[in-house]
This record gives structure tokens, sequence and C-alpha cells, in this order.
């Protein structure tokens, strides 16, 4: 699989791209992956990650000022204006899909291991 790298800078895609060789098992993540029926279909099991929104806020202003070199009006502007509607709009709405939904504002450790469980007894099926 040919995998598209963003450019957090520019914003878009970049021309680069990562190949991603065959696996006996796979983790496909993203934040729009669950809206994508064939992916659904494809997939043993199907992860929704859950946080409020304002931790989500709080985590991505600091992430993007001391990692990206933004500034805090560009993040607070591009939050209000784009990412807190189209998350609304198009990502939460995906998590009626999820076969597990795991709240990322604690520990999760049940969860995990439930991930675990389910990864090891594939494997164990595939060998």
């Amino acid at each position: 699989v040919e995998k598209p790298i963003y450019d957090f800078v520019e914003y878009t895609r970049s021309d680069d791209s990562e190949i991603i060789d065959p696996k006996r098992v796979i983790i496909v993540e993203g934040i729009l992956i669950l809206e994508n029926e064939l992916i659904r279909d494809l997939s043993d099991i199907n992860i929704y990650v859950e946080l409020d929104d304002d931790t989500r806020f709080i985590r991505r202003l600091l992430r993007d000022m001391n990692e990206r070199g933004r500034t805090l009006e560009s993040v607070i502007d591009q939050y209000e204006l784009t990412v807190k509607p189209m998350f609304h709009r198009f990502i939460k709405p995906t998590k009626r899909y999820a076969d597990v939904i795991i709240p990322n504002d604690r520990s999760h450790d049940i969860a995990v291991d439930l991930i675990v469980t389910k990864i090891k007894h594939h494997l164990n099926e595939s060998s």
C-alpha cells in the first residue's frame, strides 16, 4: 500500500508517500477511517477513540504551538472555524460503526486488553 504523508506546514498531502508491506495484522488508523464502508467491512474490529471537545482542543493547541510553531490565534481560528464543526459533522457520527469505543481521557487498560486478545486470536487462527 502506498500511504500518503500529510504536510502539516502546507496543510495538504505531501508529494512523498510511505510504502506499507503486507503483514498478518494491519492496524489502520485515521480520523475518518470508520467513514469508509469498504474498510469497515474488511476490518475484524473497528475502534473509536473518544475525547471531549475541551481536552481535544487543549491537546491540539499545545501540539500545534510546541511542535508545529503555530500561533495561539491561528490554532484557535482553525479550531473554531474548521476543526470543531467538521469533527461534529463528519467524524463523531462514525462512532456508530465502532465495535469498541475507548475513552481517551483516562486509563483504558481493559479496552487495550480486549484489542490485544482479538489480535492474538486472529494471529493464532491464521497460523
